[in-house]
């Protein structure tokens, strides 16, 4: 299975899969507009949800996602390469992009699924549910013990900070953080690669 989907990606063009990506989050948002209308008893209600002026967006939301790119970076350098093979989805995607598009991807990915997931899912049916169905979700995950784990557990804790701050804005800021930083870790890495190679 997990060869049948390596094999699938590199088919795929780097222009498919960017639409495909933007695809996804276009279905995300208009699966979180139509639940959204249904679950919530009014506009304001879901309003509620947005804190602005909270200074949780900055000390848990920025913060955490730093810790959570950090420590990534250290079971990097201590853990073998093949636990954090995904098929090459992600390196694909952020690879050869400039860094206005890769946080644009970052921003997009961050508000649609947060949206979903802690927005409305995880409100209406709790944070067990709305983290097992976002691992879910990351299906490239389920092929790699190691990744599945690694994004259960970041659910949970995107979830739970959720739970504590009743701010979607602190998971869309972390979740935003964390994929920018590891897009540019992929793009500077993959860059760093291909000037050995012309060497």
């Amino acid at each position: 299975m997990k060869d049948k989907y390596s094999g699938i990606i590199k088919k795929l063009s780097d222009r498919e899969l960017l639409f495909h990506l933007y695809l996804t989050q276009l279905l995300l948002l208009t699966i979180s507009i139509i639940l959204g209308m249904i679950l919530f008893d009014s506009f304001k209600e879901f309003h509620e949800l947005f804190q602005w002026n909270d200074i949780n967006i900055w000390l848990i939301g920025g913060v955490g996602g730093l810790a959570v790119v950090l420590l990534d970076l250290v079971l990097m350098r201590l853990l073998p390469s093949s636990l954090y093979d995904d098929g090459g989805l992600n390196e694909r995607v952020f690879r050869g992009r400039s860094v206005f598009h890769i946080a644009f991807i970052a921003a997009i990915v961050a508000f649609s699924e947060e949206l979903l997931f802690r927005g409305v899912i995880q409100t209406h049916v709790g944070l067990f549910f709305s983290s097992i169905i976002f691992a879910i979700v990351h299906y490239r995950y389920l092929f790699n013990w190691f990744l599945f784990l690694n994004i259960i557990i970041l659910s949970f804790i995107i979830g739970y900070l959720f739970f504590i701050t009743e701010n979607l804005l602190v998971t869309m800021f972390m979740h935003f953080i964390i994929d920018f930083l590891l897009g540019l870790l992929l793009k500077y890495r993959n860059n760093k690669q291909e000037g050995m190679f012309h060497e």
